[in-house]
């Protein structure tokens, strides 16, 4: 009798375990977050136009802009729409104003437009915990309407939380869920167990990193490579964390798992990092915005997945497209955008080997230039170290040669961080020469001097390994919603860390 039980229960699971499986083969993705809080919005056909240029294929909208999914249609461009907060309540307590909520921003459109998810508010349980006893109702209620319409294999209904739900973080294994949200929590999990939806979360490891005062190193935020002892590592699973990303997202799955939810898979419904801050504010840099977008795009489309789940997809949506300069609150805030509001690329991200997406970073047509208002003398010594350490072929600089002229520091210094640029593939960290160089699409090249990032060679390289002087200095998006929340979950990661780490050394 036993074992036909367990047989049934076994047969009763591989639906929800198959779904998990299922995971593991699909590609993941990276989207982006359209925020609408810009001075100077573009039209939603401009908007649509960039994506397009971007090879953007995933956005998520923070409503359900009619406008905005009318320019969408026909596009191909898989769309996620939200309830916002201040809708959720009439949703959850009426089964018809969900009804009639699909009908409107759905049905009329679908299936022109490509809409695949349906996000019902945004971190409610940190940010309107009034509502939260509603959230399960209201995504209940438009699933149902999805039913009637057919439509809800192709359209799943989540909620995306805040990480600050997620205590004790790290080590992961140790992560479970504010127990006060249980009441919630599980019957939430079982819809997106049932419906073979995922779990939608926010992770930001700005934050951690801001509100660690230097205990967590930038390189483990950025997902900048670490030798083997600054890992951390999970002393109960002996798995080794590498960026505080995964560390966050397995916490999810650990916590997930705390309750007896083991087949649910995450998708990062936001994450980035700002371009600009105050002066209070100094990690808030292009540098590092660019170090920690590239290389999350990188990560994700590698398809590594998390030390638990390796290989399973973290589809990741990045905060934002946009830069936002209507949203209140510190300079910070109204800059995670990837481009301004003209589509302008705020910076060149790294892309090369991860596909097409975000096309910004057009590979062949970077430049690396000396800064205009750079210290000469810094520059002469960068200069030296590039034709003399670094081994670049310098010989084109020399007199009678094509890059000769002009004869000066910042036009012979342009040359030669350019060809160190190139030879070392455009790694992060290749274009800074202690803070005098920067990239640039505009082609330098002139007369017969031909940069290298042109395609040209005036000269030739020589075999290298050597890594151009950089700068330490911290440099480098965020939620639709405040992240002050994200403090508490910071303070744990960050003295769970320390610890991890220094049993590892």
């Amino acid at each position: 009798m036993k074992s036909s039980m367990d047989l049934l229960v076994l047969l009763l699971l591989i639906p929800h375990l198959l779904a998990f499986a299922f995971s593991a083969n699909e590609e993941a993705f990276i989207g982006v977050n359209i925020g609408t809080d810009v001075s100077d919005m573009p039209s939603p056909a401009q908007v649509v136009a960039l994506l397009k240029a971007q090879q953007i294929r995933h956005v998520r909208l923070f409503d359900a802009d009619q406008a905005m999914l009318l320019a969408l249609a026909h596009t191909e461009i898989r769309v996620t729409v939200s309830v916002p907060n201040d809708q959720l309540l009439g949703i959850g307590q009426s089964n018809s104003t969900a009804a009639n909520w699909v009908s409107r921003n759905i049905l009329s459109h679908v299936p022109a437009t490509n809409i695949t998810a349906i996000a019902i508010g945004s971190e409610v349980l940190t940010t309107l915990p009034n509502a939260a006893p509603l959230l399960v109702s209201a995504m209940k209620f438009i699933h149902s309407a999805l039913v009637a319409a057919n439509l809800d294999t192709k359209i799943k209904v989540s909620t995306p939380h805040s990480s600050f739900i997620i205590l004790d973080s790290f080590p992961p294994s140790q992560a479970f869920f504010n127990r006060s949200l249980d009441p919630v929590m599980v019957p939430l999990l079982k819809f997106l167990q049932d419906t073979s939806s995922y779990f939608m979360l926010n992770v930001y490891p700005y934050y951690d990193y801001v509100k660690s005062n230097g205990v967590i190193a930038l390189d483990y935020v950025l997902f900048r490579p670490l030798p083997p002892n600054k890992e951390a590592v999970d002393s109960n699973t002996l798995l080794h964390y590498t960026n505080v990303f995964d560390a966050v997202v397995d916490a999810a799955y650990f916590s997930m798992s705390y309750l007896n939810f083991t087949n649910i898979p995450v998708v990062v419904t936001e994450s980035g990092w700002p371009s600009k801050g105050d002066s209070t504010e100094p990690d808030a840099s292009l540098d590092n915005a660019n170090t920690y977008n590239s290389n999350l795009i990188r990560h994700v489309l590698n398809n590594t997945g998390t030390p638990k789940h390796p290989g399973i997809a973290v589809s990741t949506y990045i905060y934002e497209l946009y830069n936002e300069d209507l949203r209140p609150g510190s300079i910070s805030e109204k800059n995670w955008g990837l481009f301004d509001s003209n589509g302008v690329p705020v910076y060149i991200m790294h892309l090369t080997g991860s596909g097409t997406v975000l096309a910004n970073d057009t590979t062949n047509q970077t430049y690396c230039v000396a800064k205009e208002n750079a210290d000469k003398k810094m520059v002469q010594a960068a200069l030296d170290w590039a034709c003399g350490p670094g081994k670049v072929d310098c010989t084109p600089l020399l007199q009678e040669n094509p890059c000769y002229d002009p004869n000066t520091v910042f036009a012979h210094a342009s040359y030669a961080f350019d060809a160190y640029y190139h030879k070392m593939g455009m790694a992060d960290g290749t274009c800074n020469f202690n803070g005098v160089a920067k990239v640039t699409t505009t082609d330098p090249s002139h007369s017969s001097c031909i940069y290298p990032g042109s395609g040209g060679r005036n000269g030739t390289f020589t075999n290298s390994s050597s890594v151009a002087p950089s700068s330490d200095s911290a440099s480098g998006c965020h939620s639709q919603y405040s992240h002050d929340v994200h403090t508490f979950l910071s303070s744990l990661i960050v003295g769970l860390l320390t610890l991890s780490t220094a049993a590892s050394l």
